[in-house]
């Protein structure tokens, strides 16, 4: 027998006579009850039982480990939850997100046990309002949801954080990120061509996860940046749309880094009010620490020269109105605070290629969330900043 997750209750039933999903206690909307937890099906074998698994759409188009009923069992007693527990519930869709549906899809998505805490966070940290779960799931802009590891965690789980940091051949970072789209996918109905009608998407919609390399890094862990020990294990995630590369060739110096990061964050096709992930590999973080460079002059400098002028926002559809004379002049900058480019550190020792990874919407979109591994060490920490942080216009000039 299987365990698989149930259809989300916005979908529309298919085919005469599909039964209904079943009431979820306390989890109402105008779309019907919340999904349950998970329903069964028989399979013959695991041939069988992953041919059902994409026959059913429970897969991200890759093939899912079978989810065993007896799987799922140990699954569940190595961490203890009550499957029934709605983890995040989302209103637009009356969607909900229990514990065991989190375990089934991290079986699927070929989790170990070991990792379902951080799978578990990350989606804890989609509930939370600044995360905006609704339009990060459904808008053609397509983005996906990208999670940073911090903390003692990454070490036990054999996290990856240096060579070839986003791409593949690490257990950990691929099913803990397979596992929250499984998640979407399943559980909210962030389905392509149902809710997910995104233009084109990016291949990070599989799976996008990694950690920070904090050992060798010049700079104070990220999550110690977000108000977390550095003892205290955690997860942000942040809905984006695909890296654009910062590039240099080896051994340039701090302005030749500046002048092509401050390019690509001000690149028209993603300027907006939101945030993205600035992933700095060693070779960069190390000639801007020897320069004298520190994260805040960082954030600083590169939120002012990624500027563009309103007459360029306008032109690009960015800002809407008529272009006025001093529209030439007055700019605006990429996010609204400088607090807004999350440096990370990772990467392999080789090479001087950094990313720049924003979100995806004209406007704020979502911003990230961080939380912590174990709920005991606090609730997840968002990102809305506070009165007097509105968009500015200025001269445009580094600062």
């Amino acid at each position: 027998m299987l365990a698989v997750p149930a259809r989300p209750v916005n979908q529309p039933t298919r085919g005469p006579g599909r039964e209904k999903d079943r009431t979820a206690e306390g989890a109402t909307s105008r779309f019907g009850p919340a999904a349950p937890p998970m329903v069964r099906a028989s399979a013959r074998d695991d041939a069988d039982a992953i041919e059902a698994c994409f026959a059913a759409g429970w897969t991200d188009g890759l093939p899912v480990v079978p989810p065993e009923e007896h799987v799922v069992a140990r699954f569940l007693e190595a961490v203890g939850w009550d499957p029934s527990e709605i983890v995040l519930y989302e209103p637009v869709r009356g969607a909900a997100v229990h514990a065991g549906a989190i375990v089934v899809n991290a079986v699927m998505a070929g989790c170990r046990p070991t990792y379902l805490p951080v799978v578990r966070a990350a989606i804890r940290a989609m509930a939370h309002p600044d995360f905006e779960v609704h339009p990060a799931t459904s808008s053609t802009g397509g983005p996906g949801p990208v999670l940073v590891v911090n903390g003692p965690i990454r070490n036990e789980l054999g996290l990856n954080s240096g060579t070839n940091v986003f791409g593949p051949g690490n257990r950990a970072n691929a099913a803990i990120g397979r596992a929250v789209r499984l998640v979407l996918w399943n559980c909210m109905g962030a389905r392509t061509g149902e809710l997910d009608n995104a233009t084109q998407g990016w291949f990070g919609k599989y799976t996008a996860c990694f950690a920070e390399r904090e050992e060798t890094s010049p700079f104070e862990p990220f999550h110690v940046r977000r108000g977390f020990q550095a003892e205290v294990s955690c997860v942000t995630v942040l809905a984006a749309e695909s890296p654009h590369t910062v590039l240099t060739a080896s051994g340039v110096g701090a302005e030749a880094v500046l002048l092509t990061a401050s390019d690509v964050l001000g690149s028209l096709g993603s300027h907006s009010d939101g945030q993205g992930f600035l992933v700095l590999c060693p070779e960069h973080a190390q000639i801007l620490v020897r320069a004298g460079w520190t994260i805040r002059s960082l954030q600083e400098h590169l939120f002012h020269a990624s500027r563009r002028t309103i007459a360029e926002l306008k032109r690009s559809g960015k800002l809407e109105g008529c272009i006025e004379p001093s529209d030439e002049i007055a700019s605006r900058p990429r996010g609204r605070t400088p607090d807004d480019i999350l440096v990370v550190h990772a990467g392999g020792d080789a090479g001087a290629v950094s990313a720049w990874i924003p979100t995806w919407a004209r406007g704020r979109g979502s911003v990230a969330v961080t939380a912590p591994i174990d709920e005991r060490d606090g609730a997840p920490v968002g990102s809305t900043p506070g009165p007097g942080n509105a968009p500015g216009l200025g001269d445009g000039r580094p600062r």
